[in-house]
């Protein structure tokens, strides 16, 4: 992952450091981190070449965010979440209980997938979504009334 790390950074005009490789490479395969699991995962060690500090690690995903490689959501009562699922005008679901966090495909196909009532003027290319519910095994958990 990190060799095509790389090679997306430099697509976008950014230069490929150590550190802004090593922020995609740890949100391969674990979308919705929040920057604490990426810091878990990448590590900081103030001593090491190529470290990354924790204000590092905030600067790195807002140029990530800026340029488009990586997407980031905030659900209401979470930290920020980071994914590298960009572009596709996807959607999230939300378990209230114990926080999961699953893509949902737009069922229009293309954006926005859904118009307000009213546009007051605006010129609308987005929606973003959040559905809040149970996942299926909080529900297993959850009494029955």
């Amino acid at each position: 992952m990190e060799e095509l790390a790389g090679d997306l950074l430099k697509r976008k005009g950014l230069r490929s450091t150590t550190q802004r490789r090593a922020v995609l490479t740890a949100l391969q395969g674990h979308p919705h981190s929040t920057a604490a699991d990426l810091e878990t995962r990448i590590g900081t060690d103030a001593g090491a070449a190529g470290s990354l500090s924790r204000q590092g690690l905030y600067n790195v995903l807002e140029d990530l965010t800026k340029a488009q490689l990586v997407r980031c959501i905030e659900p209401a009562g979470s930290p920020a979440r980071y994914e590298l699922r960009v572009g596709d005008n996807h959607h999230h679901l939300v378990c209230r209980r114990c926080g999961l966090i699953e893509d949902v495909d737009c069922s229009v196909g293309a954006a926005p997938c859904l118009s307000p009532g009213e546009d007051k003027g605006f010129a609308v290319d987005e929606a973003e979504i959040t559905w809040w519910g149970l996942c299926s095994d909080c529900q297993e958990a959850a009494p029955q009334w």
